[in-house]
């Protein structure tokens, strides 16, 4: 229980950017989720089409402060490998 009014407007406030940052975080897990079941299947397209959001979606959490600039850089980079070397290895 919060003993003053800005400690109780801190805690609304809080709870608030909790579930925003929490609805941010799932949204970008569920699309690298989609991307790295794309690229396990060998489906070069559809995973290239999906980068792009990807990228974007990682650039806008990090501009938000959800996660951290370096960590976008981070995650972006490896899916980017992840589809370079999916698209180094020959067809089928």
């Amino acid at each position: 229980m919060p003993n003053t009014k800005s400690a109780a407007k801190a805690n609304r406030s809080s709870e608030r950017k909790r579930l925003r940052n929490k609805s941010t975080k799932s949204a970008l897990h569920t699309l690298q989720k989609r991307f790295l079941g794309l690229v396990g299947e060998g489906k070069k397209d559809e995973a290239a089409a999906l980068l792009p959001r990807i990228a974007s979606a990682l650039d806008k959490a990090a501009k938000g402060g959800v996660i951290h600039r370096n960590s976008a850089d981070r995650h972006k980079s490896r899916l980017a490998l992840r589809l370079a070397a999916l698209n180094a290895t020959p067809a089928k």
